[in-house]
């Protein structure tokens, strides 16, 4: 059995034991339980309602002299996947999971980025925290690209993965927050490149990041010309290569195998020699990787926004004017075939759009 098929197998056995999942105790809260279960939207103490969310509905509720996040887990959620169905599980689990590593000395600085959660119970479909009083994040500073790097770091120390750093996932309010955990999965540093084990060393920190949302800010720079474009990537590379010789050298002092040193080391040295050959080539490579995986990964989950299609326009364009540079820098199919496949896939995007999720 894969990781991901064990955990798979443990979090449906949970939902169908009936066993509660909570973290802090009703009294906890400012409001009482049974007000925030039955909640509506048009309660006086509710500031805003967000309705965009895939496994949630989220509101803004004000009580003790402050405003809250209010989470409440939908009876179906929107993603057709798997993991979308036990996400509100899993985020639990994981809230459960940064409680205790908020306590660890070691992380717990690294780790107030992450918001504190005041109460949640699966079986009652909730979640509360507090309200993060910040802005989606329009376009990466360095400051923020510091910020969010030296969280992740923390995080995987920490044995935590997060598959899904999407722009709806991270906030600033001077400093970069994530609150969202819906997709992050418990895995060991030390022996394993991800929660996939050592399956899939294609995903790690990084990429995800850029996959699930720093491409998407790039492509946008590139309607400014490609040298803001490139400016901004070689900017975030270099401080990822920094991030990941800090967790490598973290890993390493704390005995991880040789396999994840080298996998590290690899990925680290790609990027280093890429920006050393002026990042073009390296920015196509990264650029089609992330642009294609989150392309599959909307369609898996038929949940596409304007965003998939932007990025089917960027894809299609490379396969028809840069296939032969394409070709250098990345195993692809023939090129008549490419495009079938994003034709089709432009169709069911067309199909499956969403309202870009806040949640």
């Amino acid at each position: 059995m894969t990781p991901e098929q064990q955990r798979h197998a443990e979090q449906l056995a949970f939902v169908a034991s009936g066993a509660e999942l909570e973290i802090g105790t009703p009294a906890d809260c400012p409001l009482p339980l049974d007000r925030l279960i039955s909640v509506r939207g048009d309660e006086p103490w509710v500031r805003e309602r967000f309705d965009g969310g895939l496994t949630a509905q989220v509101y803004r509720v004000h009580a003790d002299g402050r405003d809250w996040t209010l989470k409440r887990a939908r009876a179906r959620c929107k993603v057709q996947k798997l993991d979308g169905q036990t996400s509100f599980l899993n985020e639990i689990q994981r809230r459960a999971d940064l409680r205790a590593l908020k306590r660890d000395p070691s992380l717990a600085e690294r780790l107030e980025s992450i918001v504190d959660t005041r109460y949640a119970s699966y079986r009652h479909g909730v979640l509360l925290s507090p309200w993060i009083d910040g802005t989606p994040i329009q376009a990466w500073s360095e400051r923020q690209l510091l910020q969010l790097f030296d969280t992740l770091v923390a995080l995987l120390l920490g044995g935590l993965f997060e598959w899904d750093l999407c722009p709806g996932n991270t906030l600033d309010d001077g400093q970069v927050r994530l609150f969202d955990f819906g997709y992050m999965y418990r895995f060991d540093p030390l022996c394993a490149f991800n929660s996939n084990g050592t399956a899939t060393p294609q995903f790690h920190a990084a990429e995800r990041f850029e996959t699930r949302q720093y491409f998407a800010h790039l492509l946008v720079l590139e309607t400014q010309g490609e040298a803001a474009a490139l400016a901004a990537f070689e900017l975030e590379k270099r401080i990822a290569i920094e991030a990941y010789r800090q967790l490598r050298a973290a890993l390493a002092k704390r005995g991880a195998s040789g396999e994840v040193l080298h996998w590290l080391d690899s990925i680290g040295q790609q990027w280093t020699q890429g920006l050393k050959a002026g990042g073009e080539a390296l920015y196509l490579k990264e650029a089609w990787r992330s642009h294609w995986l989150d392309l599959q990964d909307d369609l898996h989950g038929q949940t596409c926004t304007a965003s998939t299609l932007a990025r089917i326009d960027w894809l299609q364009a490379t396969v028809e004017h840069r296939y032969r540079d394409l070709q250098a820098v990345a195993a692809v199919v023939p090129a008549d075939l490419l495009l079938a496949r994003l034709r089709k896939a432009r169709r069911l995007a067309v199909r499956w759009q969403l309202a870009s999720p806040r949640a």
